[in-house]
């Protein structure tokens, strides 16, 4: 979350303009974690958010998130 904040503030932008996110894990044990960490950032400001099991992420990573973004 802290990658996608910097790169939304490099492009001049909010997590307000973040309209769904994609959220990829490799273990829906860990769901409850990254919801917490999510929450966090996203507190007033909801997007649509879709959160899937995969079996395996590049580089053995634990989780990776897609965001959509909307300019206003």
């Amino acid at each position: 979350m802290s990658n996608i904040k910097l790169f939304l503030t490099d492009q001049k932008l909010l997590l307000n303009n973040v309209i769904k996110t994609t959220i990829y894990l490799s273990s829906m044990y860990d769901f409850e974690i990254v919801n917490t960490i999510y929450s966090s950032y996203f507190t007033s400001h909801r997007p649509d958010r879709s959160c899937v099991e995969v079996s395996a992420l590049q580089k053995s990573a634990l989780i990776e998130i897609e965001t959509i973004v909307a300019k206003e």
